[in-house]
């Protein structure tokens, strides 16, 4: 529950009796309702008032709940007086601080403040010191107390003024009502109408039980404060909580401590040494191209310790096809007639997602798959849009050419190196920093990411033995992120 469904409980149960006690000497609210009749019969005796048309009985079905026998329903416009809102022409207002101040809607009413930014000597609808302002139009639903002697207010506020019913108490029943005054709005544009008002149903306590049932509401209202702060910190924890496990799961996988190192699975350098041999022996059959020398890896480099029987390599090392699709917009076709063509919009955080993509030539597709030829198995990284950095692995068989936006990796050997453990690496803190780091452009959701960079981005390689161990637990532990979010 938050501290506005919390206000929004107590406020019910102040309006059904059960907040404060009834006391027998404060008298009946039909003794109050009289008084009220007797004021009102008064002011359209004495012409300062225009008598209204009878209101509607309260039928029993219009009654939501049950109130102490001391109470009484009534139509809200039986005790109140109702002062609509009415515009002025320019030529009628200014900003010279000549008459009374005119309040034209929301913008006038700021945490329950008055703001005045316009007067007028040709005041038409006038509110009253202590009148309830209500705005009906625009932004619904703003409520204060006026402060001030008079204003005169536009069509976009109500005034609503009490015929000896406690302001305070009306002001809360009103504050309590306003998702329902929306609803029963019969325009497009939302706002409160006039009628509605008038025919609210207010349960009306002795005027004394009213005072103290706002003095409640007033004495608990800091405690819901205090509430809504410590929900909104829990929620944001809460919000904030999976991801930061996931984080953090994965930043031990890639710093060696998620599972225990054992001496039997041997040592990342030997695993280096066959990725090494196998890669020259691709480039002598050449099936791929040798590539340009990397720089040696530096202490300043390495961002945190990792166990001795791992070690750290440049990505492009580990990798046989390291580059970017087509950097072109290419003639999109129809579907029965060209080839799959996928960009970044299909990659989200572990997840290949084709359904939704565009076709391309055959022609093309041929042309484009010489050099960079998705498969099965292979990981594919964005490289452009706000989600710079995310991987997924190709679980599917499909044929397909990509985009300039997604960078196509094929790993030297899946013998030796488990793409599972390489696509948790590019999703985990150190590999997206390396994205974020090696952004160039216009920013983060308008950049893009240098294919050259993502070459010399630095691997913590364990054994093959360990990678596996290292991804079924995180396989593991994953999914109770997952649930947390849910």
């Amino acid at each position: 529950m938050n501290a506005q469904d919390l206000k929004n409980s107590i406020l019910q149960l102040a309006v059904q009796g059960k907040l404060v006690e009834q006391r027998a000497e404060e008298g009946t609210a039909r003794e109050l309702l009289e008084q009220i009749k007797l004021e009102k019969d008064q002011l359209i005796k004495d012409k300062k008032i225009k008598k209204s048309k009878p209101l509607p009985e309260i039928t029993e079905e219009e009654i939501p709940y049950e109130i102490p026998e001391s109470w009484e329903w009534v139509r809200l416009g039986n005790i109140i007086i109702l002062q609509s809102g009415q515009d002025l022409q320019p030529a009628f207002y200014n900003s010279e601080e000549k008459g009374i101040p005119y309040l034209t809607g929301a913008s006038n009413i700021e945490d329950g403040n008055i703001i005045i930014n316009r007067w007028t000597e040709s005041p038409k609808a006038i509110a009253n010191q202590g009148d309830l302002l209500l705005t009906c139009k625009g932004t619904v639903g703003k409520t204060t107390l006026l402060n001030l002697s008079e204003v005169h207010i536009a069509r976009q506020i109500m005034g609503i003024r009490t015929l000896g019913a406690s302001i305070l108490y009306i002001k809360l029943f009103v504050e309590s009502q306003i998702t329902y005054l929306k609803s029963k709005a019969k325009s497009m544009i939302p706002g409160i109408e006039r009628n509605n008002v008038l025919n609210l149903c207010i349960p009306v306590p002795p005027l004394e039980e009213q005072h103290r049932i706002v003095a409640k509401i007033e004495e608990i209202l800091p405690y819901i404060d205090q509430y809504d702060k410590a929900y909104t910190k829990l929620e944001t924890f809460n919000k904030k909580f999976p991801e930061d496990m996931e984080k953090s799961i994965l930043q031990m996988a890639m710093q060696g401590k998620l599972v225990e190192q054992r001496p039997e699975e041997g040592t990342a350098d030997e695993l280096y040494e066959q990725i090494v041999a196998e890669k020259a022996q691709l480039i002598k059959d050449g099936k791929i191209k040798k590539e340009k020398p990397l720089p040696e890896i530096t202490e300043d480099e390495i961002p945190f310790e990792i166990p001795s029987s791992w070690k750290w390599v440049r990505f492009q090392e580990v990798c046989a096809v390291l580059t970017c699709g087509y950097a072109s917009t290419p003639e999109y076709v129809a579907e029965n007639i060209g080839m799959p063509f996928i960009s970044a919009k299909n990659i989200k955080p572990y997840k290949f997602m084709p359904d939704d993509h565009k076709y391309i030539k055959r022609e093309l597709y041929d042309k484009l798959t010489q050099t960079c030829c998705p498969k099965k198995n292979d990981i594919l990284l964005t490289r452009v849009g706000a989600g710079i950095g995310e991987a997924a692995i190709i679980d599917i068989d499909m044929e397909f050419a990509i985009y300039v936006s997604l960078t196509l990796i094929k790993l030297v050997d899946y013998k030796q190196l488990d793409n599972r453990y390489i696509l948790y690496w590019l999703n985990s803190p150190i590999g997206t920093d390396n994205a974020r780091k090696n952004i160039f452009g216009k920013g983060a959701s308008q950049g893009n990411l240098n294919v050259n960079n993502v070459r010399t981005f630095l691997v913590p390689l364990p054994p093959l033995e360990e990678q596996k161990r290292i991804v079924a637990k995180v396989d593991e532990l994953l999914p109770y992120c997952d649930q947390l979010i849910k």
